[in-house]
C-alpha cells in the first residue's frame, strides 16, 4: 500500500485507518446496506499545513477507485489532476461562500454520478460558510442524493457552524513533526537532507509550505525579507516604508497570479456570448454579456482579496515564529527554535527588550490577523503592526 492515494499522508495513521475502512465499505453503503465506517457526510480538521485537503482528495479517489484507492489507476489519475467528472474539489472564490456558489454546490449535487459509484464534494474552508451559505447547504449534506458524498474541511469543529458540524462524521488530523514532513521532501522530491530539515522547521509542520520553501527559491527569499523586518523597524519612517513595501510585494505577487487567469476567464466568457462571431463587435457582445461580466468581475475581485489576505497572513505567521522564538532565548525555554539559523539576530533581539515586549509583539501580529479577517485595508494595518514592532509599548 505504499504507493496508494494515501501514500502522502504524513503523520495521520490514525486518521488513514478511518478512511481505509470507510473506502472499504462503500460499496455495501452504495448498495442501500448497513454501515458503521461509511457515511455520507465527513468533516475532516486538523490545523493549517496538517494535510486535510490531502486526505479529502485522497478519499474521494478510493470512492471512486474500483480498488478502493490503488494510486495508480484513470480514475486515481484523474483525481489527482482535478479531472474527475464525479469528484468536485471547491475552493471559496472569497473570504466566504456567497449562498449563490452554494445553491449551485446543492444543484449539482441533485445529479447521478456520471462514470463512479459516488459523487464527491469537497469543500475547503468549510469555516468561510456564512449562516446564509450554510442553511443553503444544510438539507442536502442531511439529506443527499443517493450516491453524493460531502467531505468538508477546516481548522477546527469550532470554527464550522454547529448546524453543519452535527450533522458531519468528523476526521481529527494532528500536525505533522518536523521530521515526518522532512523525511517526505527527501523521499518523494529528493529534496537534500539539509534543505529537507530547513524547510519542514520554517513551515511548522505546513507539508504545502514546506514544499515551497524546499524547492521554490523565490519563496525563500520572500520569507528572508519577512523575516528583516524586526531587524529595520528604526523609526516611523522606516515603518511606514517596511509596511508599504511588504504589502506592495504581495500585491504584486497577486496581480502576477490572477491577472493571467482573470483574462482567460474573461476572454472565454466573451467567446461564450459570440465574441469574435460574423456581425458581432465588442459592443453587441458587451451589451448581452453586461450581467455576466458584472457578476464576474466581483467574482474575480473576491478571489483577489482571498489571495491577498492569506498571502499576508503567511508573513504575519512567519513573524510570530519569529517572535516565539525570541520568547524561547528570554526564557530559557527548552525548546527548539524555527529559525535556528538566524540564532544570532534572534539572540541580540532577545538581549535587547524584555519578555513583556515580545509577547506584546505577538499580541499586535495576532491583532493584524483578525484585521485582515475583517477587511481592514492591507496598509493601514501592516502600518499599525510596524509602528508596534518598533516600540511595542503603544501596541
Amino acid at each position: 500500500m505504499s504507493d496508494d492515494v494515501f501514500a502522502d499522508l504524513v503523520g495521520q495513521e490514525h486518521a488513514v485507518a478511518q478512511l481505509r475502512a470507510a473506502a472499504a465499505e462503500a460499496p455495501q453503503a452504495r448498495a442501500g446496506l448497513q454501515s458503521s465506517a461509511m457515511t455520507h457526510a465527513w468533516l475532516i480538521t486538523g490545523p493549517p499545513g496538517s494535510g486535510r485537503s490531502t486526505a479529502a482528495l485522497a478519499f474521494a479517489a478510493a470512492l471512486v477507485c474500483p480498488e478502493g484507492g490503488c494510486g495508480h489507476c484513470d480514475e486515481c489519475s484523474a483525481v489527482r489532476h482535478s479531472a474527475h467528472a464525479d469528484v468536485e474539489h471547491v475552493v471559496p472564490e472569497s473570504v466566504t461562500y456567497t449562498v449563490q456558489e452554494t445553491r449551485e454546490l446543492v444543484r449539482r449535487s441533485a445529479l447521478s454520478p456520471t462514470r463512479a459509484p459516488w459523487h464527491v464534494f469537497v469543500l475547503e474552508d468549510a469555516d468561510r460558510l456564512n449562516a446564509e451559505s450554510a442553511n443553503a447547504l444544510l438539507k442536502s449534506i442531511e439529506e443527499p442524493t443517493p450516491g453524493t458524498v460531502w467531505i468538508l474541511c477546516a481548522p477546527s469543529t469550532e470554527d464550522v457552524l454547529p448546524t453543519i458540524r452535527s450533522r458531519c462524521r468528523h476526521l481529527v488530523l494532528a500536525t505533522p513533526t518536523t521530521a515526518e514532513v522532512a523525511q517526505v521532501l527527501v523521499r518523494a522530491l529528493g529534496v537534500e537532507p539539509a534543505m529537507a530539515s530547513f524547510a519542514a522547521r520554517a513551515a511548522q509542520g505546513h507539508i504545502g509550505r514546506a514544499r515551497a520553501l524546499a524547492t521554490d527559491e523565490a519563496s525563500r527569499l520572500r520569507r528572508q525579507d519577512v523575516l528583516r523586518i524586526p531587524s529595520l523597524v528604526q523609526d516611523l519612517g522606516s515603518c511606514l516604508a517596511l509596511a508599504a513595501d511588504l504589502v506592495g510585494t504581495v500585491n504584486d505577487d497577486v496581480a502576477a497570479l490572477c491577472d493571467p487567469l482573470d483574462a482567460r476567464e474573461m476572454a472565454a466568457l466573451r467567446a461564450a456570448y459570440g465574441e469574435g462571431a460574423e456581425g458581432r463587435g465588442i459592443g453587441t457582445v458587451e451589451r448581452r454579456a453586461k450581467g455576466a461580466v458584472k457578476e464576474l468581475e466581483d467574482r474575480q475581485k473576491r478571489r483577489r482579496r482571498r489571495v491577498t489576505r492569506d498571502q499576508l497572513d503567511r508573513a504575519l505567521v512567519d513573524l510570530q515564529a519569529f517572535y516565539r522564538d525570541v520568547l524561547v532565548l528570554q526564557l530559557g525555554a527548552a525548546s527548539d527554535l524555527v529559525n535556528d539559523e538566524m540564532r544570532p539576530q534572534l539572540q541580540r533581539l532577545a538581549a535587547e527588550g524584555s519578555a513583556e515586549d515580545t509577547l506584546r509583539r505577538v499580541d499586535a501580529l495576532e491583532r493584524t490577523r483578525h484585521l485582515l479577517e475583517a477587511n481592514v485595508a492591507p496598509l493601514l494595518a501592516f502600518e499599525a503592526l510596524t509602528v508596534s514592532l518598533k516600540d511595542p509599548t503603544l501596541a
